[in-house]
């Protein structure tokens, strides 16, 4: 049997709660490396917007393949 699964293969409930709090971790984590200034002034100079414009063409060209 597998870690983290009972005899019908689902997830208990300790499992999901660890799942959420790690979760919770990295959003709180990439908070506080987002509220610092030098980090705001270095991902604005690298354009993070400017990446998902040029990924948008691409996931919607995928998102009609997916649909045939």
């Amino acid at each position: 049997m597998a870690l983290g699964q009972n005899g019908n293969g689902s997830m208990n409930d300790k499992d999901t709660l660890l799942m959420l709090s790690g979760v919770a971790l990295v959003v709180f984590g990439t908070g506080l490396i987002l509220s610092s200034p030098i980090a705001r002034r270095y991902l604005g100079r690298i354009g993070l917007g400017d990446l998902a414009q040029a990924a948008l063409p691409d996931l919607d060209r995928y998102l009609k393949l997916r649909a045939m």
